[in-house]
């Protein structure tokens, strides 16, 4: 079942996008704010206490929802799970970002595709040039298909519903409570930070496995083993650097920000990074995607047969 729902979202995402924006993730987010507003008195204690109220009030609702629907009928379980992956997975919701800014730099346009990636980015990239706009893109676009859409894959298939749920709570609630370098917020958010990095310890390494495996293997697998460690958080370090092996581009590297360079620790081997490599990505997470899907595909087929 949990394999035919994760099919069916996923043709569904395809035909019908959600938009970033749309009214489930602007209800998540209000509901959000609000637990902040109410529960943030500064202290690490009050983050867990927000943290633990939001997310297990949603999870434990998705949860029952499911068990009484599929108590009444396997297909209305199904069903639901379907609607909740429509809700929690998506490769559309970031990829015309990268369409955009690739189209750019086939066009030889560095501005317009500084642009679009800073839009993407919520951080300027005005500065970048080509090689840099590609590098950061395809850095964003191998973190985003892992959040938007491996992440809660894998939860899905551990706890069901639930489990999808509990991944993009995490995720979104890292985003917005534990990103901050703001003094009173920082202590409230760090709990949410640490909840992410236990949530997406597993996940996070199933996702690089699965780049290591579609794409080139040996440098995939050094890098991970010899890089990924200097990357913070180390579970993005994990995905880029196996990523980046995986297509024999570099990756990371210094940036120009401000007038000045932002110095990050280098990733991956081979070529500068162009929008050549950016499609070579697309191509690589597509195959990683059909290998986790074949892989759920044996093991629900197993099951099934006892």
């Amino acid at each position: 079942m949990k394999f035919l729902a994760l099919l069916a979202a996923l043709l569904l995402e395809q035909v019908r996008p959600l938009n970033e924006d749309n009214r489930a993730h602007q209800w998540l987010g209000q509901y959000a704010a609000a637990i902040e507003r109410y529960f943030n008195a500064g202290e690490y204690r009050h983050g867990v206490v927000a943290w633990v109220v939001l997310v297990v009030s949603i999870v434990a609702v998705t949860a029952l929802i499911f068990h009484a629907l599929y108590a009444l009928s396997a297909l209305l379980g199904l069903l639901w799970g379907v609607a909740i992956l429509y809700f929690t997975i998506g490769f559309r919701r970031f990829s015309h970002h990268y369409t955009e800014i690739e189209q750019a730099l086939r066009a030889a346009d560095v501005s317009q595709a500084g642009e679009w990636l800073g839009k993407w980015r919520g951080q300027s990239a005005g500065e970048f040039s080509a090689t840099e706009v590609a590098r950061v893109a395809i850095e964003q676009g191998l973190l985003a298909s892992h959040r938007q859409a491996f992440g809660a894959m894998a939860w899905f298939v551990v706890l069901g519903p639930a489990g999808a749920v509990l991944y993009r709570l995490a995720a979104m609630l890292e985003e917005k409570w534990g990103r901050r370098a703001d003094g009173e917020a920082s202590a409230f958010g760090r709990f949410a930070t640490q909840a992410f990095d236990w949530i997406d310890w597993v996940p996070a390494r199933l996702t690089a496995a699965a780049l290591t495996v579609v794409g080139n293997f040996e440098d995939a697998a050094y890098c991970w083993r010899v890089q990924a460690h200097t990357w913070s958080p180390q579970a993005d370090g994990i995905i880029l650097a196996s990523g980046a092996g995986a297509l024999g581009v570099r990756l990371g590297s210094a940036v120009h920000v401000s007038g000045g360079l932002e110095l990050r620790p280098e990733l991956g081997t081979g070529a500068e990074a162009d929008a050549d490599h950016m499609q070579g990505a697309v191509g690589l997470i597509w195959r990683a995607l059909v290998l986790w899907m074949f892989v759920i595909l044996v093991v629900s087929v197993a099951h099934a047969l006892g």
